[in-house]
């Protein structure tokens, strides 16, 4: 339905669209309010969730302000006070990785996975979050080893191989007391809180002291502290020194989805990363900002990707109290730094299905492989032999379309044979029922192994694409002899080596059960 649109004036101010039970479904700002509006309904070709929003507008209110920068302002306070069905979404696409301290009689660090659009429930302090699993991962286990903080969940009654190799202080026993265990953790928690120089000035003293006392071995193990700490604060992914905090925003569009994802950068250091997915539409970007920093801290720098026709700098000034730089950079370091998130959203969403168009590339095929299946044929010395299939589907395992194999040939040592009967099983029975080919077959062996498997398909008159792939050299043979090699960093490659191997794995792994239960039988 369209709204009356007379009584709109030429002023900036903010929008609002109701459905049929007047509930507000899409909230937005505009320089000129009537201009702004009619643009919706006059335009021809919207977006799809515009489209849906259209059809949904049963009334529409608007409230007048003195300036466009005052219109973001009032834009960001109603969003978040109605949370209009048609604007953007601002769940984070993931929960992010923290580091807890718990809040118990002996204190230990543990990982604590934490939504951070909900209440966290946890008693200890957080600390992060932290831009990856592995390096949140690789800071636990260095800060319990190098600190002697306990692992257990529950104190045992006597000391574990833990306190024999050095790396706990044994709270469990009589060894170190209460006090002088939490004051040993107050330790890693100064790193963890960012007071690494205190703490590395404080080991320096304490080092110099044991060593004038001749107390070698408490120096000693200082001196391994000190070294700890000194690595972890190189172990940064961004080590540039600046003296004022930035964000690094860049996005790819999918499939009218938008991919966006955030770097925060604090004096040089990247502290945080933060990812978001919602569904594409104009100005998308414009409105991810007001949202985004209606509740986060602004930085001093915020580096983006494109321009803005927007008063977006001065509605982020306004909410600071101080100056914004906002830079689109061509080339430099800022550039690079966008790039880099660019590529994470790459990895991060899409790192599979660049794996397969290479793949499509290399082998030359005319679809994209989006379902791989792979055959292996194992046995010991020609007894209990199987074979299995694994299913890719977008370069990840479908495990529910796993596929295992009893091999029914006379001759138990023909691998060639065994080959072309599972292959002929598979597909005969997938044509029987009148089910869906994979893109791609890939069977596990050299030339022999690919023509029984293509004499299989010739019998049961079915057309798939398909491929070997020998262990020996990683050489891919094509229908016709051809043989292709690529380069062991070759992303085509290493995905096709990743199905071979779960093939592999999976074909030993019932191998081992038939051979388990012909043992009992």
């Amino acid at each position: 339905m369209k709204p009356n649109l007379e009584n709109l004036p030429n002023k900036p101010g903010c929008y609002i669209f109701l459905d049929k039970s007047k509930k507000i479904i899409y909230i937005g700002k505009a320089k000129n309010l009537k201009k702004r509006v009619q643009s919706y309904f006059s335009k021809k070709n919207h977006d799809s969730k515009t489209e849906s929003l259209l059809k949904n507008i049963f009334s529409m209110d608007f409230l007048t302000t003195n300036t466009e920068v005052e219109a973001l302002l009032l834009e960001d306070n109603l969003i978040k006070k109605n949370k209009p069905k048609y604007n953007i979404d601002l769940k984070d696409s993931k929960s992010y990785a923290f580091i807890e301290l718990t809040n118990e009689e002996y204190p230990r660090l543990i990982i604590a996975r934490t939504d951070l659009t909900k209440k966290r429930k946890t008693t200890g302090k957080l600390f992060g979050p932290f831009v990856s699993a592995e390096s949140r991962n690789q800071a636990i286990n260095i800060l319990n080893k190098t600190f002697q903080i306990r692992t257990c969940n529950k104190l045992p009654k006597r000391k574990c191989i833990r306190y024999d190799l050095g790396i706990c202080s044994a709270p469990c026993t009589n060894i170190i007391s209460q006090k002088e265990y939490l004051e040993n953790v107050k330790k890693p928690e100064m790193i963890l809180k960012g007071k690494d120089k205190d703490l590395i000035r404080n080991l320096k003293q304490t080092m110099k002291k044991y060593s004038k006392e001749f107390n070698y071995e408490k120096a000693l193990l200082v001196r391994e502290q000190l070294r700890s700490v000194e690595y972890l604060r190189e172990k940064q992914n961004v080590e540039r020194q600046k003296k004022y905090n930035e964000d690094i925003i860049n996005f790819l569009i999918k499939d009218e989805i938008v991919y966006l994802m955030i770097f925060n950068i604090s004096k040089g250091t990247l502290y945080n990363k933060q990812e978001f997915v919602f569904d594409h539409k104009d100005n998308f970007l414009e409105e991810f900002l007001v949202q985004y920093y209606g509740e986060e801290k602004i930085p001093k720098l915020l580096v983006l990707p494109e321009k803005l026709n927007s008063p977006i700098k001065g509605y982020l000034e306004k909410k600071k109290k101080s100056k914004v730089e906002i830079r689109i950079p061509e080339k430099g370091e800022l550039k690079q730094l966008l790039d880099l998130v660019k590529k994470n959203i790459e990895i991060q969403h899409f790192g599979d299905l660049e794996k397969l168009e290479i793949l499509q590339k290399e082998i030359n095929l005319q679809d994209l492989p989006g379902v791989i299946e792979c055959f292996d044929v194992s046995h010991l010395g020609g007894t209990q032999v199987v074979a299995s299939m694994v299913q890719f589907r977008n370069g990840k395992p479908d495990k529910s379309n796993y596929r295992k194999f009893k091999i029914r040939a006379k001759d138990k040592n023909d691998d060639f044979a065994a080959m072309q009967e599972v292959v002929k099983r598979r597909y005969s029975r997938l044509k029987k029922e009148g089910l869906t080919f994979p893109d791609l077959i890939v069977v596990d062996g050299g030339l022999g192994q690919l023509n029984s498997s293509l004499k299989a398909l010739k019998e049961i008159e079915v057309k798939i694409p398909i491929i070997s792939l020998a262990k020996r050299e990683e050489e891919i043979y094509l229908p016709g002899g051809n043989i292709i090699k690529l380069n062991s960093k070759n992303n085509g490659r290493k995905l096709l080596e990743a199905i071979r191997n779960e093939a592999h794995r999976f074909a030993i792994k019932y191998q081992r059960e038939r051979r388990r239960k012909s043992y009992f039988n």
